[in-house]
């Protein structure tokens, strides 16, 4: 994509730039609960801040982002929250479908669809179909994920499709993941303090770069990720040499 709105973002060499970015958008309830908020505020602070951030991401050339929006652990928190969060997804869906769209953005969802409901589903393939064509970037929402989740179901597929176990290889496993044709991850960025990855793309994060930022998630702001870019850049990767 070109024009790029923000100035911090024209300065980065595109050659520098990662393909794949990769987002855990941690903090928002930690967030809320210091502004003196309710948690659900966190939550649509946050989809705020992704929203405005991938977008931009996309202007400064990065051809896929991938985020964490709601894990298979996630369900286990109170009732009230889960079912606030799937209606914050189907309208956040409803408001901001359109611009991913005008900016040529094609949105897709990585994840189990196990005990999603159908509002949530309804409204993944509205934005799947709607985008299904876009050129721009693609948008990885990674909904009801996990990363060992990922790997088992590929290796399910494998089982099934009757593959010979010595015809299995890092290729064929690949090729049976959630989205294949995403590719690995080269930067991976957690804010909130806690540095771990969660199981975030497991199989894809094997060489990521991996950055961890104190600041909540609703406080992350495009001169962030324009911080983040400039310190991907000056790493040396050396992909186990």
């Amino acid at each position: 994509m070109t024009n790029v709105s923000n100035p911090e973002l024209r300065t980065q060499n595109p050659e520098h730039l990662p393909t794949h970015l990769g987002l855990i958008l941690d903090g928002n309830r930690r967030w809320a609960k210091a502004n003196g908020l309710k948690t659900i505020d966190g939550h649509k602070k946050g989809a705020e801040v992704f929203k405005d951030v991938s977008i931009a991401a996309f202007e400064s050339g990065i051809k896929y982002v991938s985020a964490y929006v709601f894990s298979t652990e996630n369900w286990s928190r109170k009732q009230e929250e889960v079912s606030l969060i799937m209606k914050l997804v189907v309208k956040g869906v409803e408001l901001h479908l359109d611009e991913f769209h005008n900016k040529n953005i094609k949105i897709v969802i990585v994840g189990s669809t196990n005990n999603v409901p159908k509002s949530v589903t309804d409204a993944f393939i509205r934005t799947e179909q709607k985008t299904a064509n876009n050129t721009g970037g693609v948008l990885a929402l990674c909904f009801n994920y996990g990363g060992k989740l990922e790997i088992i179901d590929a290796v399910k597929q494998i089982v099934q499709s009757g593959i010979s176990p010595s015809d299995v290889t890092q290729e064929v496993l690949n090729s049976y993941l959630y989205r294949p044709e995403i590719p690995p991850l080269d930067l991976l960025i957690r804010t909130s303090g806690e540095k771990r990855t969660s199981g975030f793309m497991l199989w894809r994060a094997e060489y990521a770069e991996l950055l961890f930022l104190d600041k909540m998630w609703p406080d992350f702001t495009v001169t962030d990720l324009a911080n983040a870019l400039s310190e991907y850049s000056n790493r040396q990767r050396r992909f186990g040499k």
